[in-house]
């Protein structure tokens, strides 16, 4: 999905006569079909309202929604090269900011109510570190705002070490520091100094093994583990392992076309172009027949990444034939922006790798005026003045 998106599905203690509501909504929600997950959590939530969990869950669903109608779940954006602050900035409503930032302060102030009470309350620290961390991400994907992201994770991870420390066998609060250090590590020298003024110091390697910890021994949060080890294997150029993961997702979960549209994506990035696309194939095949849950999936997405593949594969006639199918469609409201202009983008590079320069520069203008704020239209910028040439 799944780029780093530095969000991840938290699980909740469970609850008699809640857990099936949960269990529920985390299906709908893992199969991306966020709004029946939505009315699941909300309904949960009218039943105990108290439950600071369950205003998480909803608050990280509607982020979530939105990230996928923006197809900022889609590993383009984070792995490979890209970096975690060139990330689209998304933009939503006033109205749905303003949800997303209740829901999620109801989760703090519930979980409060608790510590008041009993200052070891691990399952309301749990809850207060996530609903801490959800803000986090919130500020540094929506927002953009590095100091408040980076305050806000340190509370989580604050919360998250004490219940550590009162519960060492406790995997699922080890995820949070996982991550945090991940991130952090990854971080260019300015941005990360901003990491150390407030105590987190970030080491990849660290961060890698213990999310590998909690996928493997986790209980809440081993789901997610899954598939945060399979962004990080992806972006640092370690796809085969990520492989066999994708796949027991998929098998988890078959409604979620964006798993096996990162499959294909894992197969080419490991060596293996022709499997790359032969995954691709069965998702065409899978959208062809209706499965359920690939209606949603429009052609687009498929053309864009099978023309992605034959463009690395250096099949440039074929990709270049995809990418057009993409791009005809590129004002239609059923495509992102992230895909329309990347694929002004590659036809651009395709046309200079074909000497047809002219067709090039209009390519790139294309990808510029689409999405003037994308990293694409960003780098279509610099082709302007000197041909694309692959290294």
């Amino acid at each position: 999905m799944l780029k780093l998106v530095v969000l991840l599905a938290v699980g909740a203690a469970p609850l008699v006569g809640q857990q099936s509501l949960i269990d529920e909504g985390f299906s709908h929600f893992y199969n991306l079909e966020y709004d029946q997950a939505i009315a699941v959590f909300e309904k949960a939530i009218t039943q105990n309202p108290a439950l600071p969990d369950l205003h998480n869950h909803l608050a990280q669903t509607l982020i979530f929604r939105e990230m996928f109608r923006n197809g900022a779940l889609e590993s383009e954006l984070v792995s490979g090269n890209n970096s975690f602050l060139r990330r689209p900035k998304l933009n939503p409503t006033p109205e749905l900011e303003k949800r997303i930032l209740d829901e999620i302060a109801r989760a703090m102030a519930l979980s409060e109510v608790r510590l008041k009470q009993n200052p070891n309350d691990t399952g309301a620290m749990y809850a207060e570190g996530i609903a801490y961390g959800l803000r986090s991400n919130y500020y540094w994907v929506v927002k953009k705002a590095w100091h408040d992201s980076l305050r806000d994770a340190n509370a989580a991870r604050r919360l998250h070490n004490r219940i550590t420390e009162l519960e060492p066998k406790n995997v699922d609060a080890r995820l949070v520091q996982g991550l945090h250090d991940y991130i952090v590590g990854s971080l260019p020298l300015g941005y990360k100094m901003l990491g150390f003024m407030i105590g987190i110091h970030g080491d990849k390697d660290k961060g890698i093994r213990t999310v590998q910890n909690v996928a493997r021994y986790g209980n809440l949060n081993r789901v997610d583990a899954e598939i945060l080890l399979c962004a990080l294997y992806r972006r640092e150029n370690q796809p085969k392992q990520a492989v066999p993961l994708v796949q027991e997702l998929i098998g988890r979960y078959p409604r979620n076309y964006l798993l096996r549209l990162e499959l294909g994506q894992m197969y080419s990035q490991s060596g293996d172009g022709a499997h790359g696309l032969q995954a691709l194939q069965e998702v065409a095949l899978m959208k062809e027949r209706h499965a359920p849950g690939f209606e949603r999936l429009p052609w687009e997405k498929i053309y864009y990444q099978q023309g992605s593949i034959q463009f690395w594969y250096n099949d440039l006639d074929h990709s270049l034939e995809n990418m057009k199918k993409v791009a005809a469609s590129a004002a239609s409201d059923d495509l992102d922006l992230n895909t329309g202009v990347q694929a002004y983008l590659r036809m651009g590079q395709i046309y200079d790798m074909k000497h047809r320069r002219g067709e090039a520069i209009e390519a790139y203008k294309k990808a510029i005026a689409y999405a003037p704020e994308a990293e694409a239209a960003q780098e279509s910028k610099k082709y302007l003045s000197a041909p694309y040439r692959r290294m």
